[in-house]
């Protein structure tokens, strides 16, 4: 079960997946309060019983880490053959003859029946061609050329910042924010002004600031300004304390605590934060039930927009309009107008256990993710029912679309596949020993100016953040 201490307060719809993942554990352990009072206890024992304790802890750890281990070797051997299936020749399995010879059977068999069954055979037929749509080749290649090496602890989210800006963002369980180079793969600034994990990064749409939102039931805007130039062991950022990522080595990076301004309103632990569109105002998401609309000028709460039932784990705002999503622990996402004084909320209940994010398309569309192991696509016109759905083998976490339609889905089974929005599968990124995450992916985000040659980025409670290389066959 995933879990870590109370200062390092997590999204709330991965408390949720013990029984699923309950081999799927964070360097983070043990509850924080309960961890205090048990070992205050153990204080006050004798040494001796203090010995036996640790002793029979350490058992306890080395078996947990064998079922860990043997766990992740059964599903290593599901993958392995999951990838046979997927890389079966076409041709051995002759699925255009298949297709062609089964429209010739129905068509002689059902020649001399009712339209009403005529009906019935084309909905099979359908069916059918989907089944073998599914065996096609991947239609892009997926190359692993970067990796980001800093965080102590799971990263919960990465994100891009505005073209021009080859940078990413991520936020980390480690209570820390980063602010890396795309190319050279440094860790240019860290940010611990967080008494808690971080559990979301956004930047801002014009100008050097960074949006963060944390289990301390705080979001913080502060200052990105980064050093592109740092020599060895040395920074001129202000507040600079010698830390380095992760013992890198080769440079310093500098250090940042203090806040331009925080955002306050929420009682619990805040799951993600976002600009409105004009950056402006700030929506946030948070663990009770609430998101708090906030002027970022004065830092003033403007709206408290009350409805979900259960935690909230994330919220995403549309490109070009005053429109927010916000998606919940309790199986639905609402849709925030705030383009007229007077707001107005839609709610949608598409899915069956808690839904993990849910973005908007340059289309017009919403993509909604979920424990329930689907991804839905919504049309904004009409959003009574989804004109796409996704079915996966393993809950999904953050997603991310691309500016051409192409989302890419992270899952707790540690794979990243992607899809266009009609649900047609495209390809799945590599994932093995040298490549991929070896445990759950928690987020995935899309770079679209394509200034470097990484422009997808995952990162998952490995501690590992990738860039990757997504290129479509067609234009190879």
């Amino acid at each position: 079960m995933i879990t870590m201490s109370v200062s390092q307060v997590t999204p709330a719809n991965k408390v949720q997946k013990g029984k699923r993942n309950s081999m799927n554990r964070p360097q983070s352990t043990v509850d924080g309060d309960l961890y205090i009072g048990f070992r205050n206890d153990i204080d006050n024992e004798s040494p001796a019983y203090r010995i036996r304790l640790h002793g029979l802890f350490k058992q306890i750890e080395k078996e947990f880490d064998l079922l860990y281990q043997e766990n992740q070797n059964l599903q290593d051997k599901i993958e392995m053959l999951n990838e046979k299936i997927e890389t079966i020749d076409k041709q051995s399995l002759d699925c255009i003859d298949f297709d062609n010879n089964y429209s010739k059977v129905i068509s002689k068999k059902l020649s001399s029946t009712s339209s009403q069954k005529l009906k019935t055979a084309h909905k099979l037929k359908a069916q059918t061609s989907k089944i073998v749509s599914s065996f096609k080749a991947p239609q892009f290649n997926c190359t692993l050329v970067k990796e980001y090496i800093g965080h102590k602890d799971g990263v919960w989210e990465i994100s891009v910042a505005r073209p021009g800006q080859p940078l990413i963002g991520t936020a980390s369980a480690d209570h820390s924010a980063c602010i890396w180079s795309i190319e050279s793969g440094r860790c240019l600034l860290q940010y611990h002004g967080h008494a808690g994990s971080v559990n979301s990064i956004r930047f801002h749409p014009l100008k050097d600031l960074v949006l963060t939102s944390s289990g301390d039931c705080l979001a913080h805007i502060w200052q990105a300004v980064v050093n592109w130039d740092v020599p060895k062991g040395h920074s001129s950022e202000e507040e600079l304390d010698g830390e380095d990522c992760e013992d890198r080595g080769d440079t310093k990076a500098a250090t940042l605590r203090t806040p331009v301004c925080e955002l306050t309103g929420h009682s619990g632990a805040i799951s993600a934060a976002e600009w409105l569109v004009g950056a402006e105002q700030v929506i946030t998401a948070g663990w009770d039930r609430l998101a708090v609309l906030h002027d970022v000028e004065t830092g003033a709460t403007l709206t408290v927009l009350a409805g979900h039932d259960l935690e909230l784990t994330h919220t995403a705002t549309h490109p070009t309009q005053k429109l927010a999503v916000t998606s919940s622990r309790d199986t639905t996402f609402r849709l925030w107008d705030f383009r007229e004084s007077v707001h107005s909320v839609s709610v949608f209940q598409g899915h069956t256990e808690s839904v993990t994010s849910a973005v908007f398309t340059r289309e017009d569309k919403v993509v909604s993710s979920s424990d329930d192991r689907s991804v839905k696509v919504w049309d904004l016109r009409n959003m009574r029912s989804p004109v796409a759905t996704i079915r996966v083998d393993s809950a999904v976490n953050r997603l991310s679309v691309s500016s051409n339609g192409i989302i890419a889905i992270p899952h707790d089974n540690r794979n990243v596949r992607l899809f266009d929005l009609s649900g047609q599968r495209l390809a799945r990124l590599p994932r093995s020993s040298r490549q991929g995450h070896s445990r759950m992916v928690a987020c995935a985000a899309w770079a679209d100016d394509n200034l470097s040659s990484a422009n997808l980025f995952t990162c998952g409670f490995d501690r590992r953040v990738l860039g990757w290389s997504v290129q479509s066959l067609k234009d190879q």
